[in-house]
Parts: structure tokens; sequence; C-alpha cells
């Protein structure tokens, strides 16, 4: 008999950051035996983030500077993923990359960035820069036929002061006036995860996915086909889970409930 679905060992370990591993870049407790717990059961990992506050460098110093180890080729941002769909879809485009707090520009190498006349919009992470100025040249530029690519859907962050909306809040609404669709590459796009588990080289049935984001983290994931685990920390709201008709495969308090976890599915 098959194993009932998120059951039997997992192969790869996919984490988010904001909200499972740390809160305004510092760890939360556990996040050290969850790491290494992880190393040792042999499996891969891999931390896949929406942050568009900064970029994958600043991501690794921000996390060992405060005692986590993490490698660069370890960290896949929502830029990182973004370039790579660029170069895929829209080879040697001129770009408009409209993000808030962070220039992103080092995590996407090979873009032609051109604010003033580009051929493709990028909506990186919602705050300052969305401003109506800013958005409704996105709509006007939509209307002429202008591909926007966003790069992820997230609708949610968690900060130290409490949750921000986000990205994927604005979408539908550009998306009607501008009369067009918008493509999302990170979170929750299925591309995102199974682009994560290839990286892995682990088998999306046998990959598990942490996160804080019911819908963006966990449901998107197990709709890719992967394990979804839902941690009761970050950006976690207990009404989320009770209005919600899909169920996470798993859900723990917090990181630090990791290991007894994967302890379990590998039996």
């Amino acid at each position: 008999m098959s194993a009932a679905r998120g059951e039997g060992p997992v192969d790869g370990v996919l984490l988010d950051i904001d909200g499972v591993i740390a809160t305004a870049w510092r760890p939360l407790p556990g996040v050290a035996e969850a790491l290494a717990a992880i190393e040792a059961s042999g499996s891969p990992r891999a931390f896949l983030t929406s942050t568009t506050s900064r970029t994958r460098a600043d991501i690794v110093a921000a996390l060992r500077a405060e005692g986590v180890e993490v490698d660069p080729d370890e960290v896949l941002t929502a830029a990182v993923l973004t370039a790579e769909y660029l170069q895929a879809t829209y080879p040697g485009a001129r770009v408009w990359v409209l993000n808030s707090d962070a220039d992103l520009t080092p995590d996407m190498p090979g873009i032609e960035l051109d604010a003033e006349d580009p051929e493709v919009v990028v909506l990186g992470g919602a705050g300052e820069a969305f401003s109506q100025e800013a958005l409704s040249r996105v709509v006007e530029l939509m209307l002429e036929g202008t591909p926007v690519v966003a790069m992820h859907r997230g609708l949610l962050w968690a900060t130290g002061d409490g949750l921000r909306v986000d990205t994927g809040v604005y979408l539908p609404g550009l998306e009607a006036a501008g009369g067009a669709g918008i493509t999302a590459v990170g979170k929750p796009s299925l591309t995102a995860f199974l682009a994560a588990a290839d990286v892995l080289g682990t088998d999306p049935a046998r990959t598990m996915m942490v996160g804080d984001d019911l819908h963006s983290d966990v449901l998107a994931a197990q709709r890719a086909g992967l394990i979804g685990v839902l941690v009761r920390t970050g950006k976690f709201r207990q009404v989320h889970l009770e209005m919600s008709v899909d169920q996470p495969d798993h859900i723990i308090d917090s990181i630090a409930d990791l290991p007894a976890l994967l302890a379990r599915l590998a039996g």
C-alpha cells in the first residue's frame, strides 16, 4: 500500500525565511536545531523566499550575522527566479523594475534595465514605490500592450511591527484596469516550487515546503505536488486556517518542531 499524501520519508526541504526561520531577520527559537536536523538527515535544503527588500547576498549576510549559516546558492529569491524567467521568455528586453526598499539588480544579471522606455514591466515588493502615479503608469503601459511580470503574488508579509499588505493585493485591480493578465513567477506560482525542487534535485512528491503563509507557501506547494508544512509563526493567523477548505499536510507550532516531524516521517 502506498503512503498517504504527505507521509513517508522526505528527500529535500524548502524553507521560507520571513516568519519561519526569522522575523525582522532575528532567528526564531529552534532554527539552529532544525537546520542541523535537516543536515543530519542527508536531505538537501534551500530557502525559497518572496523577499524583495534584500538581495540574496544581503539575506545571507543578515542571517550569518545572527548565527544562521547559509550559503548563497541555497537562497532562491523572487528576483533570481524572475531574472531566469525574463531571460527565457523576453531575452534582451528592456525592463522597468518597480520595487520598494531595495536595488535588486545584483540578483538580475544580464537584464537590461530601462525605466523610461520599457518593453516589460516587473513588479517587485509593494511599499512606497507603489504610488498612485507609478501604478497608473503601469496600467497605461498594459493598455498599450506591454507585458507585466510580478515577482510574486504574496498578499501579506510580517514585520516586527505587524502585517503589511504586499504585491498580490494590487494585482487583481491592475489586471482589471489594464485589461491583461499578469504573470507571477515566484510564490505562489507552481513554477517557483517546481524550479526549487529541480535545484534540490528531488522529486516534488518527496520535497517538503515549510511556510507561514497558508495560501502562498503551503497550499500552493501542495498543488505543485510537494508536501506542505504550515508553521504557526510569522504571518500565520488561525482565522485563515479555519476559513480554508483545503488544509495543510502538516501543521507545527514553529520551526522548533520540524526535527520531530522529519523523524516521524522517516519512520
